[in-house]
């Protein structure tokens, strides 16, 4: 039995806390740090009520590294889930690295002033992870996390060949509200208004923002627009598949969301840059965020499904093959078990389960990893067994 430091409070740190709590057997004792002490209360109490666990809280300011160390010393956990910001992924495997402490992530870094998604910031701390004798579990999410594993998948039992893959997300549920986001909204907005990318015959391949789209039949949901986006797991997946001549990523978006996101681009809204107000700066999405409905509060009343996958195409025993592996979510189940709507649960899940990997032995190694590094066959059974089943549709 382990204990567990998790570092965020915010919708998906939320689902870790209560998914840790229902496997005392591996995660013993559970920490839960944030900024906001009072966030941290919050979950706690909700543990309790749901779980009957008790759980420790603290406060940490996650980019302060000392101050992130002097923790990880003083609660001695045997791995840190990182489901804070994305920008402050560097400082927590900082500070895990000084404490000696396994680290898992749903997403990778990047950098405050820059809307850029890339892993060469997390994958040069691969040689001191590695000469540590640490290891450190990079986009243990839904997307990147269990598509990674879905792709692993594939190539272990589905496939002799992968040529092409799509993965596809949508969100398929109504939270009532006329604009919000499903998770962080400056990070969501950012991800969503950068230029799209692909990887394709060797090389990548830009597209202006959302210029690229197609009907999709989303199982348990139905057919959907579904807009080409540039994703970090494409980054890792053209390294580590084998004769890939093809990656892209999808995710819907209701027109309301779009025309919302338009007027919000066309007014500088959405900038990341300081401006001048009143004789102070702020950055234009920062104060977005504050007017937006926090994602953690979207679970109540949330209904419809999520349903999300990859479609991987190639050949097995010389013959074509095409298969959609995927998982349906539903929002108002996720609200009856965690209090939390499924975008939330579909990344919180997974971020417990790379955990457990780690805790358990399943997954071993020194250094920074990808998901598809790993044997999935352990990751997969996980999924069905803690709540994210998934299937395989053949065509």
């Amino acid at each position: 039995m382990s204990k567990v430091l998790i570092v965020g409070a915010g919708g998906v740190g939320n689902v870790v806390v209560h998914k840790c709590a229902q496997v005392p057997e591996v995660f013993q004792d559970i920490v839960l740090a944030s900024r906001t002490l009072s966030r941290c209360e919050k979950i706690a109490q909700d543990v309790a009520a749901l779980e009957g666990r008790h759980i420790e809280i603290a406060q940490v300011d996650a980019d302060n590294v000392p101050q992130m160390t002097d923790l990880l010393i003083q609660q001695r956990p045997d791995v840190v889930v990182n489901v804070a910001l994305p920008y402050q992924d560097l400082h927590i495997m900082e500070a895990c690295l000084t404490a000696g402490v396994p680290y898992v992530d749903t997403a990778n870094y990047e950098p405050k002033d820059v809307a850029k998604f890339e892993y060469k910031w997390q994958w040069a701390f691969q040689e001191r992870f590695r000469d540590a004798k640490l290891m450190a579990l990079l986009g243990s999410g839904f997307d990147p996390g269990v598509t990674n594993v879905y792709c692993a998948y594939a190539q272990k039992h589905l496939f002799d060949e992968i040529e092409a893959i799509d993965i596809l997300d949508c969100n398929g549920g109504d939270h009532g509200h006329a604009f919000a986001t499903n998770f962080n909204p400056e990070i969501n907005i950012r991800e969503i208004t950068q230029r799209g990318r692909y990887w394709e015959d060797g090389a990548w391949k830009e597209t202006e923002p959302l210029s690229i789209n197609m009907d999709y039949d989303f199982p348990g949901v139905g057919v959907k627009k579904a807009y080409l986006l540039y994703h970090e797991e494409l980054e890792s997946l053209v390294l580590n598949v084998p004769g890939l001549r093809r990656i892209r990523f999808w995710m819907t978006f209701g027109e309301q969301y779009l025309t919302h996101l338009r007027v919000l681009q066309n007014v500088g809204m959405t900038r990341i840059d300081a401006v001048d107000f009143q004789g102070h700066k702020i950055i234009p999405v920062e104060f977005l965020k504050a007017l937006l409905p926090d994602p953690a509060s979207l679970g109540a009343g949330y209904t419809g499904k999520t349903s999300i996958g990859c479609e991987i195409s190639g050949k097995k025993a010389g013959k074509a093959r095409k298969v959609f592996i995927y998982n349906i979510c539903d929002h108002e189940q996720c609200w009856k078990e965690v209090h939390a709507q499924a975008v939330s649960y579909t990344t919180g899940v997974p971020a417990m389960i790379g955990a457990l990997m780690v805790l358990t032995g399943k997954w071993q190694g020194n250094g920074v990893f990808n998901m598809e590094q790993f044997d999935p066959d352990p990751f997969m059974d996980a999924l069905n067994r803690y709540g994210l089943p998934w299937e395989v549709r053949e065509g």
